[in-house]
């Protein structure tokens, strides 16, 4: 599955950008065929950055994101949209998560 990610990163580029690029581009255009709860690019951004923030993101981080994130949180939103993509992180729950943060948990 490594290998099937460096497909997904453009070359020369750092984390912010590969973290744009799959969110932006790679992550809506799997969001279907995969069944995922969120289609649309600033949906993956939210849940993404809210977890890593560990709650609504712009409460813990200046905007624009991809301008304030740190190497740390840059490194680990990228890493998250890998494990996203791989199939290793379960989107619904990382939204479920980021819906609570912002009292829109959904009911069962």
């Amino acid at each position: 599955m490594a290998q099937q990610l460096e497909m997904f990163r453009p070359q020369g580029q750092d984390a912010v950008a590969r973290y744009l690029h799959l969110t932006r581009n790679v992550m809506p255009g799997l969001a279907r065929a995969r069944g995922w709860p969120v289609v649309h690019d600033h949906c993956f951004q939210r849940i993404v950055l809210d977890n890593v923030a560990g709650g609504v993101w712009y409460d813990r981080i200046a905007r624009p994101a991809h301008r304030n994130l740190t190497a740390a949180q840059a490194a680990t939103a990228l890493a998250l949209c890998e494990a996203i993509i791989a199939g290793r992180a379960d989107l619904h729950q990382l939204n479920a998560a980021s819906l609570r943060w912002r009292g829109k948990a959904r009911r069962p």
